[in-house]
């Protein structure tokens, strides 16, 4: 439990000057219909990355640049200019396709494979990647875009739920919406987000009294069969990854002066989650004196951003 504490420390004090990468992709519609609500989920993304300040680095393809070669070519603009320090998220928007082993995301031109898109994702140097899929057929992509410190995200439970799905519409609306985050500390991160998309994509299918035909599932370690909740060591990594902040924490993140403070505050925030995720291992006395510390020392953290 120490060591895990300690890496979590390591891994978030590299992240204290650190920046995010955001490229976002509305793939081919098809329909007009389809085609047209790609490209707002993906502009709504745009404009809610680009509120993160000078750390944001937003790419976002839509229309007639969403081809293979022109997300080759963001991807190692990207691959150049980000650092193992720095942050990654990959979100694909549109309609995806199975035949039973290959996963492909449909662009204008020639699509891209799953093996492809893990292949671009592999030359990213950040150290922390996200890979939010929420394509019809995206659960068959994420055996092939699974790799330690890499959470994958998928709409669909398997290559097999073909249908276009609704994911998206609620992937977005979290990155909005203050009911996602759920610890009410003005952040919203990839596990709260997740959580908040999948649960409205199961109502979705309630209220129109419909069978669902997408199950979203998740995997944060890099190994083994996806899952929908947290557990068993998945969703750290993705309870850690922060997406969008808003309120007085937004402002602060867009302050220079403040960052390091936010950044050291973000870090106690995830030793706290590793604390309570490992308490079953500890000795209760060890737990409680950890905790306290780590809760005393966030507090004089929060004191100075409040100043």
């Amino acid at each position: 439990m120490r060591l895990l504490a300690v890496l979590v420390l390591t891994l978030c004090c590299l992240r204290a000057d650190a920046a995010t990468y955001y490229v976002t992709v509305a793939g081919l519609g098809g329909e007009p219909d389809y085609e047209q609500r790609f490209t707002a989920q993906a502009k709504d993304l745009d404009r809610v990355f680009r509120a993160g300040g000078p750390t944001a680095h937003v790419y976002t393809l839509t229309g007639t640049q969403a081809t293979a070669a022109q997300l080759r070519s963001t991807m190692a603009t990207v691959a150049q200019s980000s650092t193992a320090a720095d942050e990654f998220v990959l979100t694909l928007i549109g309609h995806g396709s199975f035949d039973g082993t290959e996963y492909k995301f449909n662009l204008v031109g020639p699509d891209l494979s799953a093996a492809e898109l893990a292949a671009l994702c592999d030359k990213i140097p950040s150290k922390r990647q996200l890979v939010v899929d929420t394509t019809s057929a995206s659960g068959g992509a994420a055996a092939a875009l699974e790799r330690p410190g890499r959470a994958v995200i998928a709409a669909t439970k398997s290559g097999t739920e073909k249908n276009a799905t609704v994911f998206a519409r609620y992937w977005v609306e979290a990155l909005q919406d203050p009911a996602a985050d759920t610890d009410k500390n003005e952040a919203v991160t990839a596990m709260e987000a997740y959580t908040y998309a999948a649960k409205k994509t199961s109502g979705f299918y309630d209220g129109q009294k419909r069978l669902a035909t997408e199950h979203a599932v998740f995997d944060d370690i890099g190994r083994g069969d996806p899952v929908r909740e947290a557990g068993n060591g998945q969703g750290q990594l993705l309870g850690s990854l922060t997406i969008v902040r808003y309120g007085t924490v937004g402002k602060v993140a867009a302050d220079p002066a403040k960052q390091a403070l936010l950044a050291r505050k973000e870090e106690i925030e995830s030793r706290i989650d590793a604390l309570k995720y490992g308490k079953a291992a500890m000795e209760p006395g060890d737990y409680r004196r950890q905790l306290t510390a780590a809760l005393v020392e966030l507090a004089k953290v929060q004191g100075e951003l409040d100043r």
